[in-house]
């Protein structure tokens, strides 16, 4: 009883701290999977992005797939959900998501050029963040964690603020269904 109150009002709390987070309108979510295709959108990244579905054992790679009650997702390495931000523009070569929004929305990195992948048949590529490092992209989108996912299980971060949502292997984003409370402007 006591964990969907801390959440609540934890989400709360990430509401008002992260108000300044933001950016210029990118990409809409989309309700179809196939909205995305990984031939429409060439990356802006500081590095090419690889060919869909790396050949790499899943034990090497930093991008697999998970199933969840909203469906298969993209997940990190440690099993964590991964995040499309929808205020980021498809193929720009930079994220949106700077200042409180990054703190609760890390950049998912990588040490390398051409991360590996299991089932995830998107485009693979990075940008480069602020701080030097090289944030995952996939179809020319940037991914996140959420901070308050804190298992392999969680998917928290769907929907939060209208802007926030999982990503499907193909690299589309994923809609929450229809129970998701709509108006939500929490997360951003």
């Amino acid at each position: 009883m006591k964990k969907p109150l801390s959440t609540g009002l934890g989400v709360l709390a990430l509401a008002f701290a992260l108000a300044a987070c933001g950016g210029s309108p990118g990409t809409s979510p989309s309700s179809s999977a196939a909205a995305s295709s990984p031939s429409a959108s060439t990356s802006a990244s500081s590095s090419a992005p690889s060919s869909p579905a790396s050949s790499a054992p899943a034990a090497a790679a930093e991008l697999k797939t998970a199933t969840s009650s909203a469906g298969e997702r993209v997940v990190a390495a440690n099993g964590k959900s991964v995040y499309f931000f929808t205020k980021d523009v498809k193929g720009s070569g930079k994220s949106a998501c700077t200042g409180g929004c990054a703190a609760s929305w890390p950049a998912v990195t990588t040490t390398s050029a051409t991360p590996a992948v299991d089932g995830v048949s998107g485009t693979i590529g990075t940008i480069p963040t602020a701080d030097g490092k090289m944030q995952i992209t996939i179809n020319g989108m940037p991914i996140y964690f959420y901070s308050k996912d804190e298992d392999s299980s969680d998917t928290y971060g769907q929907g939060v603020g209208g802007v926030w949502f999982l990503v499907s292997p193909s690299g589309s984003v994923m809609t929450p269904g229809s129970s998701t409370p709509s108006g939500s402007s929490m997360g951003y």
